[in-house]
């Protein structure tokens, strides 16, 4: 267990540095550029498989504990460690970055995006794999702090390389935003770690702020929270994404939307919550606050970008609409119950899967139609896809109800139990201010159901005026991608409770200071 998590870590660099090597003469296939596109099929199914090995050997009885360790001094003088260890929070994340990952060099196998070398472009998928996966298995806050900034410069070539109109301003914007960020985070990490004498993030949770003042606290919660805001992206600081999404490669929006955002939620869960409660619970209505307006702002703007005329780009409502499901991520972190925290990370994971499953198929949209404009899309060209391509539509109009939170999908339980969660908050938070939010939540569900249901009709009930031309339906490498996306779907949405044992205990003993 302990070389099956330094495995998946450090085997996706490893295939990084291969990729930008010639390839051997045997495996150079039809030509150099499909052999390393096959290498990055091998890597990431390796990284996926050894993550399956890692989920089916992983002691279930006690998902709080933290399992499959490595702990080696690194920075003697500093006390920093290369410490690893996953448990019922972060497996899920393991597993989930290590699908995604897969199906996106999958994907790219056989629909590259058009740019420079495809041995550049494996070897950054597979570099922000690395960085993505070490964010969610490292325990040293240091060690935490490098693999949440090395999956920046690989998302910045991904987007200014391989993207599409507006690619570099949209790249810059996200750099720059994400790097102001982390600077300031960087901060609140090294004052947590001076002030307590260690940078171990088990050690500093189960101290869980006991060795720190209120007042520390506060200002490491400031910091360190608004790092991690801007990675998720918490309102206001979340202009950076609809630009990098609309920009992107289908590939780069599907990692960016379905991985990235959750490490900064998960840094929430991981750190600010156990290591600084008293900081977090001054903070908690404020949070509250900039979640909900974020679940009404992201609708909002997702309904003017659905009505006709709005010359709406259909991967810009997408982006939009993250910002509002992740507002229900922070509401529930910011309730600091069980109920409230375990909502937010089965919102995370059923964000991941339903929004990657989204951004694939808008890929395949635009890629068929040369746009994601939904004018163009639903007007005279005759573009109704269940008239054309009825799969693809069928699949569509699928992930639109589960993005919108019916029963019996993965996007319900996370939203529901969020509420949950906000109508009973915990000790020391107003309960009036929380059920406030909680209704304006409840407010955006019903947003969220509108401009889903209206792209629905818009795209797959589009108008016919002119005789439509068929359009190529769902291809096989297509359906290879995105079946087990829709598949896990459906299973979570039927049986939440595979992912509720696993974060439940966790949740419990993070939160009481690790006791389990």
């Amino acid at each position: 267990m302990q070389f099956l998590l330094a495995f998946i870590v450090v085997v996706p660099l490893l295939g990084a540095v291969a990729a930008l090597l010639p390839a051997p003469p045997g495996l150079k296939g039809r030509n150099p550029g499909q052999a390393v596109l096959r290498h990055g099929v091998t890597v990431t199914g390796a990284v996926l498989l050894a993550a399956l090995v890692l989920a089916a050997g992983f002691d279930h009885a006690h998902p709080s504990k933290m399992q499959a360790t490595t702990d080696i001094s690194w920075i003697p003088a500093l006390d920093v460690r290369i410490h690893l260890g996953t448990d019922g929070i972060s497996l899920p994340l393991l597993v989930l970055t290590a699908l995604l990952t897969f199906l996106c060099a999958l994907y790219s196998y056989f629909k590259l995006p058009a740019g420079p070398s495809p041995k550049a472009f494996v070897a950054l998928v597979l570099v922000l794999e690395s960085g993505t996966l070490a964010t969610f298995a490292v325990l040293d806050l240091m060690l935490f702090f490098l693999a949440f900034e090395m999956v920046l410069i690989p998302m910045y070539f991904l987007i200014a390389r391989w993207g599409g109109d507006r690619k570099q301003p949209a790249a810059w914007k996200f750099i720059l935003y994400t790097l102001l960020g982390s600077v300031i985070m960087l901060l609140g990490l090294l004052l947590v770690g001076l002030k307590s004498g260690t940078f171990d993030m088990v050690a500093l949770a189960t101290d869980n702020g006991r060795g720190l003042t209120t007042s520390v606290q506060v200002i490491a919660v400031l910091a360190v929270g608004v790092g991690l805001a801007v990675k998720t992206p918490m309102w206001p600081l979340h202009s950076w994404l609809p630009d990098a999404h609309t920009a992107a490669p289908t590939v780069g929006s599907v990692l960016l939307a379905g991985v990235m955002l959750k490490m900064g939620t998960y840094g929430f869960v991981r750190i600010l919550l156990p290591i600084a409660p008293d900081g977090m619970r001054t903070f908690a209505p404020y949070l509250a606050a900039f979640a909900v307006a974020g679940i009404i702002y992201g609708s909002l703007a997702c309904l003017a970008l659905a009505r006709p005329g709005a010359k709406g780009d259909l991967k810009r409502l997408i982006a939009y609409s993250s910002v509002g499901h992740m507002g229900f991520v922070l509401l529930g972190i910011a309730t600091m119950t069980p109920t409230g925290v375990n909502g937010a990370l089965f919102a995370n994971i059923a964000h991941g899967l339903i929004t990657g499953l989204l951004f694939f198929l808008v890929g395949a949209i635009k890629d068929r139609y040369g746009t994601a404009d939904l004018d163009t899309l639903s007007g005279a060209t005759g573009a109704a896809l269940y008239g054309r391509a009825p799969r693809l539509g069928g699949l569509l109009a699928f992930a639109a109800v589960a993005s919108l939170g019916l029963p019996g999908l993965a996007g319900f339980w996370g939203e529901m139990l969020t509420l949950f969660g906000a109508f009973d908050p915990a000790e020391g938070l107003s309960r009036p201010a929380f059920l406030t939010f909680m209704s304006i939540g409840a407010i955006g569900t019903l947003l969220t159901a509108a401009y889903m249901l209206i792209v629905v009709r818009r795209v797959c009930m589009g108008e016919h005026r002119d005789q439509p031309h068929p359009v190529a339906d769902i291809q096989r490498h297509e359906f290879a991608a995105w079946t087990p996306l829709a598949a896990l779907t459906v299973l979570a949405g039927l049986w939440p409770a595979v992912l509720l044992g696993l974060t439940d205990p966790a949740v419990q003993k993070l939160l009481a200071g690790g006791k389990s």
